[in-house]
């Protein structure tokens, strides 16, 4: 959380989960406050988004799944938009040495430029 507050892009609420899932976890609701989150989301009238931020390991994207389950129903009837933050290359990161996860991420997020509006009189 302190490195997303250094940055000063983002200015909403936070919520910390605590924890992760490992990959075979057979009670996640006690590794991670789940319960929490969805009493937090029953109380905020005006909230818009959930944004999932979780490392970039095997260990990070079962939590993600798992928090978007356990989420659906809630964010379906509230209409509220659930995303992940983009991933990819990291800058200064030659393409020689990056890994086909990391390439594979970077193109699925990439950035497109709006087309330019030409004028003619």
């Amino acid at each position: 959380m302190e490195n997303i507050e250094k940055t000063s892009v983002y200015e909403g609420l936070y919520f910390v989960l605590g924890g992760t899932v490992p990959i075979l976890e057979k009670e996640p609701e006690k590794r991670v406050r789940i319960a929490e989150l969805k009493k937090r989301m029953e109380s905020e009238k005006e909230m818009e988004e959930v944004i999932i931020a979780m490392n970039a390991n095997p260990e990070g994207e079962n939590t993600e799944e798992y928090i978007r389950k356990e989420l659906r129903k809630k964010t379906n009837e509230k209409h509220i938009k659930v995303s992940t933050l983009g991933r990819g290359l990291s800058t200064g990161v030659e393409l020689e040495y990056s890994d086909s996860d990391t390439l594979k991420s970077a193109f699925s997020n990439r950035k497109q430029d709006k087309p330019e509006t030409h004028f003619h009189s």
